[in-house]
């Protein structure tokens, strides 16, 4: 084989990793091969689950009838971190305004977008045992809040008072310097993490946010100077854009912060992120055969893009195409179809084991929840008389089905999710 040959074979396979890595970084995989997995569990052919469709109705009355009650206006927000920020009716989004006082538009949008992204990161389970305490407010008595509110609340009142900073005199960004100095100790003091009060996967976050802080130093071209989340809010609108899709957000969030994931899951050393082994996720059409076997999800990315959106809207740009995003494969979604016996487990004592999140039988169960949600969607739009316009996915997740499976986790089991996962703080 002559330099030539060599040269051209090389060319040719980078080429092919290139497709088959921007593929398993799309919506419309993660979809694919979803809705196949689901078709495939419809037929028998799961070694895990049974598809019970009569209950999928039953299901969307549910959802919609917490909707009302939790929006009876039917005015519902995005799925996001901002939601969390909201908990105990305290506008915290409104103290953070505050606080930058005579900044631009501009600069809060960046200020937003520093706080959502690290709040987003910290936003894993944390545990049945884990709760935050808030300082008392003005007038008002202390708020305890625990899991997803209570590590919203943590993040933000860490945020505000410069955890993330490097710079004393600009305590509220998160920035690369900053971001590579939070310790576990640091990150547990902010958090009232004690002997008695625990939360799980405390060193994952903290390294999580440390290969952050490194990643934004290592692509300035996109994090800017001093690198940092918010100046993706300037990548995304120069030269006087007005508007962007959601799905290129998501994609900026992929390509740039592909190598924080402690997930050792790759294709010839091109990390993939929340992107799973399954030997039912086949390459359908065009794909790459390099992608077969492969499962994406990247639910904590597009969980991270539902929750940048409102920083970008806040500062006058549009949003559009936000139905390319898919619903969120975790464990709040993915039990409310267990719960609601949308699903069944073939052998009900998996329910018992605990399991790792790169577990088959996990990673079918985060497929099944993606299609499913997909297709409960148009259900619950139905029953409340709202139109996909009116009503994206982002706000029947927010309405919501997230919602449905904490009610029932916590009818059922005092709110602990019906799988056991081992859990390092990233995905669920």
């Amino acid at each position: 084989m002559t330099a030539t040959d060599i040269t051209i074979k090389t060319i040719a396979g980078g080429a092919h990793l290139a497709e088959a890595t921007a593929q398993l970084r799309s919506t419309n995989t993660i979809r694919e091969r979803a809705r196949a997995m689901l078709e495939r569990a419809r037929r028998g052919q799961s070694a895990w689950f049974t598809v019970n469709d009569g209950a999928l109705d039953t299901a969307a009355v549910l959802v919609a009838e917490l909707t009302r009650a939790r929006y009876p206006d039917l005015k519902i927000p995005y799925h996001s971190r901002w939601r969390h920020f909201e908990a105990g009716g305290v506008d915290r989004a409104g103290q953070l305004t505050q606080a930058l006082g005579a900044a631009s538009p501009a600069e809060r949008a960046r200020a937003q977008i520093d706080l959502a992204l690290v709040s987003v990161l910290l936003d894993a389970g944390a545990g049945p045992d884990w709760r935050y305490r808030e300082p008392g407010l003005a007038r008002k008595p202390e708020h305890e809040y625990n899991r997803s509110e209570g590590l919203g609340v943590a993040s933000l009142h860490s945020f505000m008072t410069g955890l993330f900073s490097s710079d004393p005199a600009r305590p509220l960004q998160a920035d690369a310097q900053g971001l590579q100095a939070v310790t576990a100790e640091r990150l547990g003091h902010a958090f009232q993490v004690t002997a008695g009060n625990t939360l799980v996967g405390l060193e994952g976050r903290a390294a999580l946010l440390r290969r952050l802080g490194q990643v934004l130093q290592e692509h300035a071209g996109v994090f800017g100077q001093p690198a940092r989340p918010g100046h993706l809010f300037d990548l995304l609108t120069r030269d006087g854009q007005t508007s962007i899709q959601a799905h290129e957000l998501l994609s900026v969030l992929l390509r740039g912060l592909s190598t924080i994931w402690p997930a050792q899951n790759a294709i010839d050393g091109i990390p993939l992120g929340d992107c799973w082994r399954h030997p039912a996720a086949n390459a359908q059409g065009t794909d790459s055969p390099l992608s077969d076997g492969w499962m994406p999800f990247h639910k904590l990315s597009q969980w991270l893009t539902y929750s940048l959106l409102e920083p970008f809207e806040w500062a006058g740009i549009r949003i559009e195409g936000l139905d390319a995003l898919t619903g969120l494969p975790e464990y709040r979604n993915g039990g409310l179809f267990l719960d609601a016996g949308v699903l069944h487990l073939k052998d009900e004592s998996q329910a018992r084991r605990l399991h790792q999140v790169g577990d088959e039988l996990i990673v079918e169960w985060r497929a099944l929840t993606v299609a499913l949600l997909d297709e409960l969607a148009p259900l619950v739009r139905e029953q409340l008389g709202l139109t996909a316009a009116q009503m994206p996915l982002a706000c029947v997740l927010e309405g919501g089905t997230w919602a449905a499976g904490r009610v029932l986790a916590q009818q059922l089991r005092e709110g602990k999710p019906p799988l056991n996962i081992q859990s390092d703080g990233t995905v669920f």
